[in-house]
C-alpha cells in the first residue's frame, strides 16, 4: 500500500494506549487496530478528525504517501 498510516508514532509521542484513543474518538479497538496496521481500504473523515483531535495533531502525521516502485515492496 502507498499510504502509510503513521497512528503508532503518534501514539508514542503522546504517551497514548490505543485503548484511550479508541474510547476519545469513539471506534472499537478492532477497527482501530485495522486502520493501524494498515489493513484499512478508507478512513471517514470524522474518523480522521476524532484521531486528529484526541492526538493534537494534523492528518499529515497520521497518513504519509510512499510511491511504491514496480514490483518492490514498501
Amino acid at each position: 500500500m502507498a499510504i502509510v498510516i503513521n497512528i503508532d508514532v503518534m501514539l508514542a509521542k503522546r504517551k497514548m494506549s490505543v485503548t484511550e484513543l479508541s474510547e476519545r474518538v469513539g471506534i472499537t479497538l478492532a477497527n482501530l487496530s485495522i486502520l493501524k496496521n494498515g489493513k484499512a481500504k478508507a478512513i471517514r473523515f470524522s474518523t480522521l478528525e476524532g484521531i486528529c483531535d484526541a492526538l493534537d495533531c494534523q492528518p499529515g502525521d497520521i497518513l504519509e504517501y510512499k510511491k511504491v516502485e514496480d514490483n518492490k515492496p514498501i
